[in-house]
């Protein structure tokens, strides 16, 4: 039998480890959003010079004293230490080093430094990962997360801290990615959907989590030692973990992925199943093509264009509304706890209007693009909120809550979209230039917050226009449900294939030769989507 013929059903060793890789991505969302609370502003006071002793100021107003960020220049790190005074019932990267002044952009770019980090790692461990396989590179990256996550907590300085979370990103960003396919391998293709789903749910639950945990630990390196302990918890049980069958069979280590799947097939109370595969046989390459393909053809020039500026505006709002859910009045913790659990209705909506020949992919994708762009736009007319208590903080946050609701939808779609759009000859290019974009989107997102030192608002002015302008471009892709998927670059030009009604199925089965089929490039648009959180 084939290998997909064998993976018919999900039984419960696979269950359990369905379970097992889904609450991993809670430890992901924790480093993902993890300068949220480690990075928060501090309200302090300074007494010196001509201005009274004990005179309370928060970061901003501070920062943005002219005379304040002179003295900071010209003063030593001893007498700002012993001048300037935080509050004493919480800490922070900022209070730790005292980041303000012309000093606070260092904030951000401890954020920007984890997401170059996820860039990087996303690029090399997926190749490790094809050579030596997925369980080892996965232990690997693991470990490594969790150890730099610690070190990361105790570190001396600023400039040690920054090499550890861009260490923590390549480790933490790579890890995810072979984690995602580790589980997709695991699971029939039928399945490949509803897995992925669970995972983007676990991500969001991790981000109101952690901030939960944030709330009860104000010390920012227990709170960097806590988190980095529920690494601990999963790194354990996954030693156990057995290697990807699919993997295996591409291999040619045949007898290894018949055991695996013979203890996937086994039931509590029945004998061991007995699993025979067949060798695979070479199946024909077809049409061969490169990245540059996806810029000399007229057609995929303009979807390519427009969907690498797609996923980059995605990310960029994404994580633009999620590093800033603390600095939007109110209650910090809660404030991040909601933005999470606002990405919760997404999937589920996102699951039906997909299907709809009313809505489609287009109209859908533009749709949650526009009423997250506008969402973001509202909140620069909301008067700033004093009060914290639950329900004043989420009337206040209702615009932002609908905007991190429409962008993680937009997400989701972009992603099943932009496969049906690339033709399989050049999906996996493709998919993996649009996660790049992606990628870039967010190591500038940690610094468009920092625009409110400029104007208030100016930062979600620019996160709406950004949304606002990807929805109505996304109007100029052509529609793909129901509609046949593209074999080839020449299909996009053939006049019989736009008129065809059939449905080409987007699942067959994997091809064990690591030749570039259908079934490959589909499942390698898969591993894009760790990319997304």
């Amino acid at each position: 039998m084939g290998l997909d013929e064998v993976m018919q059903a999900v039984g419960p060793r696979q269950l359990y480890l369905l379970c097992l890789l889904t609450v991993l991505q809670i430890f992901v969302a924790a480093h993902a959003v993890f300068m949220t609370i480690v990075g928060a502003t501090s309200p302090f006071h300074w007494d010196f010079g001509n201005l009274p002793s004990d005179q309370s100021q928060d970061n901003t107003t501070a920062n943005e004293s002219q005379q304040f960020r002179h003295w900071l220049r010209v003063t030593n790190k001893s007498e700002i230490h012993r001048h300037v005074h935080f509050d004493p019932g919480f800490s922070s990267v900022i209070t730790e080093w005292f980041l303000i002044g012309d000093a606070s952009y260092k904030i951000n770019m401890a954020s920007s430094m984890y997401f170059f980090g996820v860039l990087i790692g996303v690029i090399t461990f997926g190749q490790i990962s094809d050579r030596y396989g997925r369980k080892k590179v996965y232990l690997t990256g693991l470990a490594l997360d969790i150890l730099f996550g610690i070190v990361s907590g105790i570190a001396p300085t600023y400039s040690i801290f920054l090499a550890l979370r861009f260490f923590v990103g390549v480790n933490n960003g790579g890890m995810s990615l072979v984690s995602f396919v580790l589980l997709q391998e695991y699971v029939p293709v039928s399945y490949w959907a509803i897995t992925g789903s669970l995972q983007s749910l676990s991500f969001a639950i991790g981000i109101s989590l952690y901030a939960l945990v944030g709330y009860f630990i104000r010390s920012w390196r227990i709170l960097a030692i806590v988190i980095n302990i529920e690494g601990v918890i999963i790194l354990l049980p996954s030693l156990f973990i057995p290697e990807s069958p699919r993997w295996l069979y591409a291999q040619g280590r045949w007898s290894e992925a018949e055991q695996i799947l013979e203890s996937f097939a086994k039931k509590k109370g029945q004998q061991k199943s007995m699993v025979s595969l067949k060798p695979p046989t070479a199946q024909n390459v077809g049409e061969k093509a490169n990245v540059l393909d996806l810029f000399r053809h007229r057609v995929l020039l303009k979807r390519t264009l427009v969907l690498m500026f797609v996923w980059l505006i995605c990310s960029l709002v994404y994580y633009g509304l999620t590093l800033s859910a603390g600095d939007l009045g109110g209650d910090r913790y809660l404030n991040i706890a909601l933005s999470g659990l606002a990405e919760l209705p997404s999937y589920p909506i996102c699951l039906f209007l997909l299907s709809r020949t009313w809505s489609g992919r287009r109209r859908t994708l533009a749709g949650f693009l526009l009423v997250g762009g506008a969402a973001c736009l509202i909140i620069i007319f909301l008067p700033e909120t004093k009060g914290t208590g639950l329900l004043s903080v989420i009337i206040s946050q209702t615009p932002s809550i609908l905007g991190k609701l429409s962008i993680s939808a937009a997400f989701n779609v972009v992603y099943i979209y932009s496969s049906e759009l690339f033709p399989t000859s050049v999906r996996n290019v493709g998919m993996g230039i649009c996660s790049m974009s992606s990628r870039i989107g967010g190591i500038i997102a940690p610094f468009v917050p920092s625009l409110k030192s400029i104007q208030v608002s100016l930062h979600f002015v620019v996160l709406g226009v950004a949304g606002l302008l990807a929805g109505v471009l996304c109007l100029l892709l052509p529609e793909t449900l129901n509609k046949p998927v593209p074999e080839k670059i020449s299909d996009l030009y053939s006049i019989a294939h736009h008129k065809r009604d059939i449905v080409v199925p987007q699942a067959s089965v994997v091809n064990p030769t690591g030749d570039s089929s259908e079934s490959e490039e589909d499942f390698a648009a898969d591993e894009g989507t760790a990319l997304i959180q």
